[in-house]
């Protein structure tokens, strides 16, 4: 921790050798994300609603004791002192928390995303693996030829949504090509993230989501629908044309186009395609870009997505296994950071001693430095 700097700058050294030994001939690079423990006990660790449901929790146990103590004065025979002042203390205790909880509320209020963690401030609750835990989201590039990590970046943010582009050239700049294409899962799909990596001539392969949940209940998905790009409208599944109705609308930043057909209420697959008036298809104003990726990922001659899982899940279950069950032991995000770059430089190191021995490592490393 008193030498983060040096150690980060190592850790992105020994890349630079690998590279300088060839060892990323193939410009293609997997990208992943895996949630890692913070020093920082989920108990410590508060949100808006978890503060309302604690300060619930105590007032209702206030509400409890101040019954008791009632119900004591009113009694023929009544409560005696010992137990009248054991109420009294619990009483004070809860008070003494509420004051606390409320402490802590005001420092909610006073965040950005509204969470406080107090043992590591800078942790931030997230789900991994269907559980909660408070920590980090670890973003990872690995090169799929030798599997080693070109970079990694701690974040504390729980969605991969918004690390794509970012991640992506970052790993161009430590491969030092001029092309490159990158492979992530389906939790990477964002539209802003992949237009990026578009003009930035990096190709992507990331598959598409499915939020809408049609196909679970039997009706047409968007997919159903083609577009023809020379007629600016879509084609349902019943051959109907969808012209675009209007100039669009700005949703969360995105500017959309809407398409539709007045027929709908007479089409004998409405029953399958919507419970509406009729079936409104949005287009985001560069989705073009979008089908170039879907497109490319469709007629790759690999799997990439078994490229994917092959090349980056190791990786982070052998960091897992060497840092055991705490995961982290520093605190901060900077900190945090530094020891990641600890343990990417020995995963790396280690690869390369397996790959080539000791003795030929420290020749090609001497040849190169």
């Amino acid at each position: 921790k008193d030498n983060g700097s040096a150690i980060r700058k190592v850790c992105a050294e020994f890349v630079v050798l690998c590279r300088k030994m060839n060892l990323f001939s193939r410009a293609l690079v997997a990208i992943d994300g895996s949630k890692f423990k913070a020093v920082n006990n989920r108990d410590k660790n508060f949100s808006q609603g978890k503060m309302k449901r604690q300060q619930k929790r105590v007032e209702d146990s206030l509400d409890k004791y101040f019954a008791l103590l009632e119900k004591g004065d009113q009694k023929e025979t009544p409560i005696t002192s010992e137990k009248k002042q054991s109420y009294h203390d619990r009483i004070v205790a809860l008070k003494e928390e509420m004051t606390r909880l409320k402490n802590i509320e005001s420092l909610i209020e006073s965040t950005p995303d509204k969470q406080v963690s107090l043992t590591d401030p800078d942790a931030r609750a997230m789900k991994s693996r269907g559980a909660g835990i408070v920590g980090y989201n670890v973003q990872i590039s690995v090169d799929v030829e030798n599997h080693l990590i070109l970079d990694h970046l701690v974040s504390n943010s729980g969605s991969d949504r918004s690390q794509l582009s970012n991640m992506a050239k970052r790993a161009r700049e430590a491969m030092g090509e001029a092309e490159l294409s990158v492979v992530a899962d389906r939790g990477y799909y964002k539209g802003e993230e992949l237009e990026a990596c578009e003009d930035e001539g990096i190709k992507s392969y990331v598959p598409k989501t499915d939020t809408s949940g049609k196909s679970v209940n039997g009706l047409y998905t968007r997919s159903d629908f083609r577009y023809i790009p020379e007629d600016d409208e879509y084609i349902c599944p019943a051959g109907e044309q969808l012209p675009r109705r209007g100039n669009g609308t700005v949703e969360r930043g995105m500017h959309l186009y809407r398409y539709f057909s007045s027929n709908c209420k007479n089409c004998p697959l409405k029953i399958k395609c919507t419970s509406g008036k009729e079936r409104r298809i949005g287009r985001w104003e560069h989705e073009s870009k979008l089908e170039v990726m879907e497109k490319r990922l469709e007629q790759a001659p690999e799997n990439m997505m078994n490229i994917r899982r092959c090349t980056v899940e190791h990786p982070f279950g052998t960091l897992k296994t060497w840092m055991g069950w705490s995961h982290f032991l520093t605190k901060r995000q900077d900190n945090v950071s530094t020891e990641m770059s600890l343990h990417v430089l020995s995963y790396n190191m280690k690869r390369l001693i397996n790959m080539f021995g000791v003795g030929m490592l420290l020749e090609k490393l001497a040849s190169v430095g």
